[in-house]
């Protein structure tokens, strides 16, 4: 099925959009994305089995706001920042980090993370983050990028007879729901928002 991404994303409907201000506008934003990202990752909000960790949900929105390639810079850069060693990932602490936390069992959501950035970008681009209906179908998306290669990875690393659902999926699954609804609120609002401020 192709896909005509003739749409803006949210962060083109504001500032510069042509010249040197746009390059200090992205730049600007990959900063605020990269540190959305690390702070989301250390929320974490009591829930039923386990609680529910904010760093997918602002993966997946920054996707959809920023677009594919801006969102990817922005991906690629708080990626760069744990290789580095930079407590920012979920799991991360100051006795695990860098790329011996990066290549445990977290190392497929964080490929995973790439993918689904992309695609909420790409979708988005569609026009899909305009209705709650489309968003919430991105966000299905956006979360099975991230599950399914987190769950290979998991079967590399551990084996593939081990309960690998049971470790990386079904615990998460009421969580990611309630994540899914908040974007698919979201995410259509503050496109309505734009509406109103250029009406």
């Amino acid at each position: 099925m192709a896909i005509a991404m003739t749409n803006k994303v949210l962060t083109e409907t504001f500032g510069a959009d042509t010249g040197a201000a746009l390059w200090v506008k992205r730049a600007a934003l990959v900063i605020a994305g990269v540190m959305t990202l690390a702070v989301s990752a250390k929320i974490a909000v009591p829930m039923w089995p386990v609680p529910i960790t904010m760093g997918t949900f602002a993966v997946l929105a920054l996707g959809a706001a920023y677009g594919p390639r801006l969102g990817l810079a922005t991906i690629g850069a708080y990626l760069m920042l744990g290789v580095m060693g930079f407590d920012v990932f979920v799991g991360s602490s100051a006795e695990t980090y860098g790329l011996t936390y990066m290549m445990g069992g977290t190392g497929g959501y964080l490929v995973g993370y790439v993918l689904a950035t992309l695609a909420l970008g790409t979708l988005a681009r569609a026009g899909w983050d305009r209705s709650a209906g489309k968003m919430a179908g991105a966000m299905l998306i956006g979360n099975a990028l991230i599950y399914v290669p987190g769950l290979i990875w998991l079967g590399m690393l551990y084996g593939f007879d081990k309960p690998l659902l049971a470790w990386g999926l079904t615990p998460f699954l009421v969580g990611d729901a309630v994540k899914l609804v908040l974007a698919a609120m979201l995410l259509p609002a503050a496109w309505k928002l734009v509406g109103r401020a250029r009406g």
